[in-house]
């Protein structure tokens, strides 16, 4: 927790995202590798004979001494953070200093650094991302085969199953998984002012040039873009962000109809409260539903992440513009903190989803009945009944039970479908009650179900590779 409140505090600084996630935006994370990232480029350079072994050890030795406040006290003069930064780790090994930075430009340090800083934070969402699926497929199948009543348009629809709602959220998500998946992050590289590597080159040579950049590579264990101006391309940023809100989408969704369910005129669903949590200052009796609207407003800020990320890309000029910078240090890091809050809140929520099995039966007992119409008439007309009469007195029998429910009493429409002698002429009443039955009308919800969670506990959490008897 921060000490000084008397200024702004960003709430991600300590309300917000995980503390890992936290180190990895931090301000000494991002020096530790800028620092990470001269000493490989030095290492390197040493190859060619520009650079001691005295003095990439002298560097290497302190590597891990960030001294923020001296940093800060040079950037006060230079108004570069990185040349202060490159000025105090000099300053800390004088036989080094000199050759620090030796071909570089400012982007060749900062540039890897945020890629590197952006894969360690998608490696934590994926993470994170896995036990919200592991999670949400151990409650799929739990519920795989409860009946709940359906709502279309928000209104009563037919039935389904719970287990087949929360493959809807698992299924989203796990496309969310895949595409978070399939990103290849990639630095920069060591290309200089404009993308040419004309410094390195003016160093050892252009033809040494390909051989150099890969060495750096492997020292940072990153891929590096093939072409470059001085910056890798923005457009990375935006491809990341998209993922990020698309993930943020899916959560929403999952916290919005959570909100809606809990809402005790529905009531089949809830968020865990806590014995001491309280409501509302006013109404001692509520349970609102905060976790899931702080998922809804944390995504809502996510959404236009991508926005400010394609501008990014779009609209700089030329070999690079600074118009990005200062929106990025705000943009990245508060990015990945959201994400890492959804998915965190999310997993709690759903490790101890609160089921109101009283209220989902009432429900459907209430509304489900008017879903069998359309079997009834559907059995009637196999049986040789007018479709055209057999629907109005059908209808009959639902405008009276609606009113009959409306008035607060019990739906009345099985009784009397199963009571009208015309129908019972081409239907059994046998028939007509197990139509009636909730669970018959799920059709293959409980299956698919439970094959989504199979699905997503393959995809998550793969076992070790199976081989035929001729291997």
């Amino acid at each position: 927790m921060p000490q000084d409140y008397e200024g702004y505090l960003s709430p991600f600084s300590w309300r917000y995202g995980s503390p890992v996630m936290r180190q990895i935006w931090s301000e000494s994370n991002k020096r530790r590798l800028w620092r990470r990232i001269w000493v490989a480029l030095a290492e390197v350079e040493a190859e060619y004979g520009l650079v001691s072994q005295q003095q990439t050890a002298d560097l290497r030795a302190r590597l891990e001494d960030v001294d923020i406040e001296r940093s800060l006290q040079i950037e006060a003069d230079l108004h570069h953070d990185l040349m202060a930064e490159l000025t105090a780790f000099a300053e800390q090994a004088p036989s080094a200093g000199g050759i620090l930075h030796l071909g570089a430009t400012s982007t060749d340090i900062e540039d890897n650094a945020e890629a590197i800083r952006i894969r360690e934070s998608l490696r934590l969402v994926l993470e994170q991302l896995q036990r919200l699926l592991t999670q949400f497929a151990a409650q799929i199948d739990r519920w795989a085969d409860l009946p709940i009543l359906a709502f279309t348009h928000i209104q009563p629809a037919e039935p389904s199953t719970l287990g087949y709602r929360l493959a809807f959220y698992g299924q989203d998500l796990l496309a969310d998984w895949e595409a978070l998946s399939s990103l290849t992050i990639r630095g920069k590289g060591f290309k200089g002012a404009v993308g040419t590597a004309a410094s390195y080159a003016q160093l050892i040579g252009i033809e040494n040039l390909p051989d150099f950049e890969q060495k750096l590579s492997r020292a940072l264990d990153l891929p590096f873009y093939p072409v470059t101006n001085q910056v890798y391309p923005r457009k990375q940023d935006y491809q990341v962000l998209t993922i990020l809100a698309g993930l943020g989408a899916s959560l929403h969704k999952f916290a919005f109809d959570l909100r809606l369910l809990q809402s005790p005129v529905i009531g089949e669903l809830s968020e865990p409260f806590g014995k001491h949590q309280v409501g509302s200052s006013a109404m001692p009796f509520k349970r609102n539903p905060i976790q899931a609207e702080k998922i809804d407003s944390l995504a809502r800020w996510l959404a236009q992440a991508p926005r400010t990320a394609w501008d990014n890309a779009a609209l700089s000029l030329l070999e690079r513009t600074l118009d990005d910078s200062a929106n990025r240090r705000i943009l990245l890091p508060e990015a990945f903190l959201i994400a890492d809050e959804l998915l965190n809140v999310t997993d709690r929520l759903v490790a101890n989803l609160q089921v109101n099995q009283l209220a989902i039966e009432k429900n459907l007992k209430t509304y489900a009945p008017f879903a069998a119409i359309e079997p009834v008439l559907m059995d009637l007309a196999k049986s040789g009944a007018d479709r055209q009469k057999m629907h109005a007195r059908l209808r009959e029998h639902a405008l009276k039970a609606w009113d009959t429910v409306q008035r607060g009493e019990e739906n009345p429409l099985a009784v009397l479908v199963a009571n009208d002698q015309l129908l019972l002429g081409f239907i059994h009443p046998d028939r007509i009650r197990e139509i009636f039955a909730s669970d018959a009308q799920v059709g293959f919800a409980p299956d698919r179900a439970r094959e989504m969670a199979q699905t997503i506990l393959q995809a998550v959490n793969p076992g070790p590779p199976t081989h035929s008897q001729s291997d």
